[in-house]
This record gives C-alpha cells, sequence and structure tokens, in this order.
C-alpha cells in the first residue's frame, strides 16, 4: 500500500449537510498463533483485505486511525501504509479504542471533515511472550493516580475480579452463571474455523480450572493471541462503488468513567451504562430492536454485566439472563457470535474485531454454520457493537444496521 506520497485524490467534502456513514469494508489478518510477521505487517494484511472487501480503491482514503503501535501511533502505520491522511485519531482507551474511534470517524466523515477512514489494528502479544520478547503485564503501571494501588499488588485481573464478587455480593449472582457466559461462547466458537479454541466446554470444566483471581479461574479470562483487523468507513456518496451492501452507522456514544477503583462509585455498573444509553438514542432504536450483540469479553463478567448496562436486562438481571442458552447464536440475544475474546481471538484491544464480526452477521458472510437469522428466517438487520477499555474505565458503543 505504498504510494500515496501526496496525499488522497478525493476531493474535500462539503459540509453543507451531515452525510451518512457506512461501513463499507472489513477483514481480518492472520489470527491465533501467528509465530512469523511483526505487528506491521498483520496491520497491512488486514488493511489490503478490507481494502479488497470495499471494492474502493485506496485513493478514496483521507483518514486514518490507529493506536497501539509506534512511537508516533498512528503517523508510524499511515507512512508503513504508505497512507498520507488529512483526518487522523489515536484516541487510546484500551479495549473500548476502536468503538470510540469509530465514533469520531462516522462524526468527521458526517461533518465533511473525511471522506473515507480506515481503522486498523495489529498485535503480536501471544508470539511476543512466546519468543521472550516481553513479559506479562501485571498492571498498567505505577504512575499518576495508579501508584496508590500497584504497590498492594492491585493487578488488573484483580480489578475485575473484586468487581465480580459484587455483583455476586449484591445481586446473587452466581459461579455458575458466570461459566455459562465462557461455556456459550465457546459453542459460538465451535463453527468459527477462525476461532483458537473451539473445543465444548462444561460449567464444571469451567469452575474446577486453575484459579487465576478469585473467582476467576482461568476459563473465565480470555486468551491471549496474535492477530489484526482492520474496518474502512465511507460516506454515503461511496456507497453505490462499494462491491458489497454497505452497513450503517445509525447511532453511537462514549463514556469514561474512573481511573482508580476508588474513584468508581458502584462496581456493579459500568460506563456502558452511558454510552449504551447515547447510542440508543441517537439510532432512535432500543435494545429490543437488536438482533444480535458484539460485547467486550476479556472476562465473563464483562459481558454480563453490559448486557445490563446496555438495558438487555435489569441491573442484577445479568446471572439469570445469560442462562439457558440466551447467548447462542440460535438464542435469545446471540452474543459474541465468533467465540469472542474467551474463544476465538484476543490480541490486545480487540474492540475493532467486534465491528468486523458484527458488519460480517449483518452482510449475511458468515457461512451456514453460524450465520445468525432472526427467529422467521431473515437475516438480522441491526447489530451493536460495546468496547470496554481498562478495568470499566472507558465505553464505545455503536448501533448498526442495514437497508
Amino acid at each position: 500500500m505504498s504510494g500515496l506520497l501526496h496525499g488522497p485524490t478525493a476531493e474535500p467534502a462539503a459540509a453543507t449537510r451531515r452525510r451518512r456513514v457506512a461501513v463499507v469494508g472489513v477483514a481480518l489478518s492472520d489470527c491465533g498463533r501467528v509465530d512469523g510477521p511483526t505487528p506491521y505487517a498483520l496491520h497491512a494484511q488486514a488493511a489490503r483485505r478490507a481494502l479488497a472487501d470495499s471494492g474502493l480503491d485506496r485513493r478514496v482514503i483521507d483518514g486514518f486511525a490507529s493506536a497501539g503501535l509506534g512511537t508516533l501511533a498512528p503517523i508510524e502505520v499511515a507512512e508503513y501504509l504508505g497512507l498520507r491522511p488529512t483526518w487522523v485519531d489515536s484516541t487510546s482507551v484500551g479495549g473500548a479504542t476502536w468503538e470510540v474511534m469509530a465514533a469520531h470517524a462516522a462524526d468527521a466523515i458526517a461533518a465533511g471533515h473525511a471522506n473515507a477512514v480506515l481503522l486498523v489494528y495489529g498485535s503480536t502479544a501471544r508470539a511476543d511472550i512466546k519468543a521472550r520478547r516481553r513479559t506479562s503485564n501485571l498492571s498498567f503501571g505505577a504512575r499518576g493516580p495508579l501508584q496508590f494501588e500497584v504497590p498492594y499488588g492491585h493487578t488488573l485481573i484483580s480489578k475485575y475480579a473484586m468487581a465480580a464478587r459484587r455483583h455476586m455480593h449484591q445481586y446473587g449472582t452466581t459461579l455458575e452463571q458466570l461459566a455459562e457466559v465462557a461455556v456459550q461462547t465457546r459453542a459460538n466458537a465451535a463453527a468459527n474455523p477462525d476461532a483458537m479454541f473451539r473445543d465444548p466446554l462444561t460449567v464444571d470444566e469451567v469452575l474446577s480450572g486453575e484459579m487465576i483471581a478469585d473467582p476467576f479461574t482461568k476459563l473465565h479470562c480470555c486468551i491471549r493471541s496474535d492477530g489484526g483487523c482492520a474496518v474502512l468507513l465511507a460516506a454515503e456518496d461511496y456507497v453505490p462503488d462499494t462491491a458489497k451492501a454497505p452497513v450503517w452507522i445509525l447511532g453511537s456514544g462514549t463514556a469514561v468513567s474512573h481511573t482508580t477503583m476508588s474513584e468508581w462509585e458502584d462496581f456493579t455498573v459500568s460506563p456502558a451504562a452511558v454510552s449504551g444509553r447515547l447510542a440508543f438514542e441517537r439510532a432512535g432504536l432500543t435494545p429490543a430492536d437488536v438482533d444480535l450483540a458484539e460485547i467486550y469479553d476479556a472476562f465473563t463478567y464483562m459481558t454480563l454485566v453490559t448486557l445490563e448496562d446496555l438495558g438487555f436486562c435489569g441491573k442484577g438481571e445479568g446471572g439469570a439472563f445469560v442462562e439457558k442458552g440466551r447467548l447462542l447464536r440460535g438464542g435469545e440475544l446471540p452474543v459474541n457470535t465468533d467465540g469472542g475474546g474467551l474463544s476465538a481471538c484476543h490480541p490486545g484491544m480487540r474492540g475493532l474485531f467486534l465491528l468486523v464480526e458484527a458488519v460480517r452477521q449483518l452482510r449475511g458472510e458468515a457461512g451456514p454454520d453460524r450465520q445468525v437469522t432472526t427467529p422467521d428466517g431473515r437475516l438480522p438487520q441491526t447489530a451493536l457493537a460495546s468496547g470496554t477499555g481498562g478495568w470499566f474505565c472507558s465505553s464505545g458503543t455503536l448501533v448498526l444496521g442495514r437497508d
């Protein structure tokens, strides 16, 4: 993707009205166990595939968003790809980064500040540890407000575990209900050839696993993988030239909450309670209108509490909601239909993968063994992607829909 030495060729958009914004291209790089390529190479592979998926010429790209790689992200990655964008975003808020970036990009396109924005991510988190190029992180660091927690062993995982314990204490949520999230997510992964783990799980297997941070055993926690993906957003003007039917961004919302646990007012409420409300209001829809949801799932509790905060069930009712197969591909609300971060892939900031899967499901491209359909056999009309960052520190939610 080299050769864009003088910037994009598309004419600047007129800002006389707000344009509709569509996802016009999505793709994964090689994912799972990827020992050879660098993170830059995974970025490039995903970007090329997403552009090919869109059917558009790369010269229409005048916006670029990237985070997590390079000293001057996204400048280094854009240079590697041969792009010279006139609109950029490097917002980094953990796992919610990509939903927040997509919201920013959609607003910029709608306002005429960009025509087509490429979001791309790639990571060799697993391969780097295997090759001893890096070690696992226990925390995000010991600077600023975090210095008051880190000396006491307050690890990233322990923060999620504390929140889960509070929900269990306050609402009677059980270990078995949390385990159901992992079991049903694995069942969704079973039909996904790109998923890293596909063998069936039982609740007993989840509960009897190695303890990581009480109450989380190993299978309550996301996997570590390599991989990348890319999403191309474009103004409605370009949709007639795209290779596939557009998936429209109907509404978005973002929110941040806290850095230190002592500043978190309620461990049972995530910032998705705000981002979700905003996204639905701006889309003019309600949770009842959603056919499937892709939710950040670094831990089982994250899925459960986010479902509550997005309004799919009442506060404290998440435990009961995730029972009886409701999250399965054929369930009441299919969730993480690719197997999520618990089974499919989790190379770091997974939020962009949520958008790729949501778009593929809305297009009807998931394949005969794992395509979601409505009760009357139609393709899904509306999907939701909600990313969470840090330890419930940030949230970005998008509502997507077909024509």
